[in-house]
C-alpha cells in the first residue's frame, strides 16, 4: 500500500475498519466535511479538530444532491492532489473521498429534511438545497462515527441546520462552529471564490462590509428595517448585481429577530459567484 493509499479511502468499509481501529486506542475522533478546493478555512477545521480529537479525518464529496440543474456542480472546483497537500500539511490523519456510486448506490432512494430551516433565507432561493446537505451529512456522522464534526461559521444557516438534525435524530456527536476566516479585506474566503475576477475581487468585500454596518447600526438602535435596506443598497452600489437576502434573525435558531443575540445573513450576486456571508449582532 503506497503512502497516499493509505491516506485516502473510498468505500465505507475500509473507513470504519481505520475508526474502529482508533476506537480499540480509545482515541477521539473528528471528522471535517468539505467539498474539497480546501483553503484556509478548512485548514481552520481540522486545527480545530485537532484540539478537541485525536484523530481527524476530513471528508471531500462534491454532493450533486444539494445542486439545482442549474447551478454549478459541472464546474465546481475539484483538485483531490492539492488537497491532499493541504491536509497532510495540517495534520489531517485520514481523507475520505468515496465517488458518488458509493455514497448514492443504485435503487437510493432517502432523503432528509429539516422542516423550518430548510424553507427560510438560503433554503428559499435554493428550495432543494438543504435537504442535499441534511442527507449528505446525516451519512457522513454515520459513516464515519466521530465523536466532534467541525463545521464553518461562514455557512451558518448550514450550521445550525446541522445541529438541529444531529438533536432531532439523536446522533451521538458534537457539532462544533468554526469561526469565519477572511482575507485581509474582509471578503470571507469560499472555494467559489474562484469565480471571482480581479476587478470582482475588489468589490467584494463590500459584502462583508455592508452587513458589518447593519449589525451595527442595529445595536445602536437604529430601525431595522432602514438598516437591513441600506446594506442592501451598499452592496448593489460596490457592483453586485443581485441581492438574495439581508435579514437579520435569532442566532440559535433563526427565528425572526427579537432582540438579544442575533446574527444578519447575507446572499449576493457578484459576476458568476454567489457569495453568502454573515455577521453577529450584540
Amino acid at each position: 500500500m503506497t503512502e497516499r493509499s493509505s491516506f485516502v479511502v473510498r468505500d465505507v468499509a475500509s473507513l470504519r475498519r481505520q475508526v474502529r481501529s482508533w476506537r480499540s486506542e480509545e482515541r477521539r475522533v473528528a471528522v471535517v466535511p468539505t467539498m474539497g478546493a480546501l483553503h484556509k478555512g478548512h485548514r481552520a477545521l481540522v486545527t480545530r479538530g485537532l484540539e478537541v480529537a485525536d484523530r481527524v479525518i476530513a471528508t471531500i464529496f462534491v454532493n450533486p444532491m444539494q445542486f439545482a440543474p442549474t447551478e454549478d456542480f459541472a464546474a465546481y472546483p475539484r483538485r483531490e492532489a492539492e488537497d491532499v497537500t493541504v491536509l497532510r500539511e495540517a495534520g489531517a490523519h485520514l481523507l475520505f473521498a468515496p465517488d458518488v456510486t458509493a455514497m448514492y448506490p443504485v435503487g437510493f432512494s432517502t432523503k432528509v429534511r429539516v422542516n423550518g430551516l430548510n424553507e427560510i433565507l438560503e433554503g428559499a432561493h435554493r428550495p432543494t438545497h438543504f435537504e442535499g446537505v441534511a442527507t449528505i451529512v446525516a451519512k457522513l456522522l454515520l459513516q464515519t462515527a466521530p465523536d466532534f464534526a467541525l463545521f464553518g461559521e461562514k455557512d451558518y444557516q448550514q450550521l445550525c441546520l446541522i445541529r438541529r438534525l444531529v438533536a432531532d435524530l439523536d446522533i451521538p456527536v458534537d457539532i462544533v462552529g468554526v469561526p469565519t476566516v477572511r482575507e485581509t479585506n474582509g471578503l470571507a474566503l469560499s472555494s467559489r471564490n474562484a469565480y471571482l475576477t480581479e476587478k470582482e475581487r475588489k468589490s467584494a468585500p463590500a459584502l462583508y462590509e455592508a452587513i458589518s454596518e447593519a449589525a451595527r447600526a442595529i445595536v445602536r438602535g437604529a430601525n431595522i428595517p432602514a438598516a437591513l435596506e441600506a446594506a442592501k443598497e451598499r452592496i448593489l452600489s460596490a457592483g453586485f448585481g443581485r441581492v438574495d437576502y439581508v435579514d437579520v434573525r435569532q442566532a440559535d435558531t433563526l427565528a425572526p429577530f427579537e432582540g438579544g443575540a442575533g446574527r444578519i445573513l447575507a446572499a449576493a450576486h457578484l459576476g458568476r459567484a454567489r457569495l453568502i456571508d454573515n455577521v453577529p449582532v450584540g
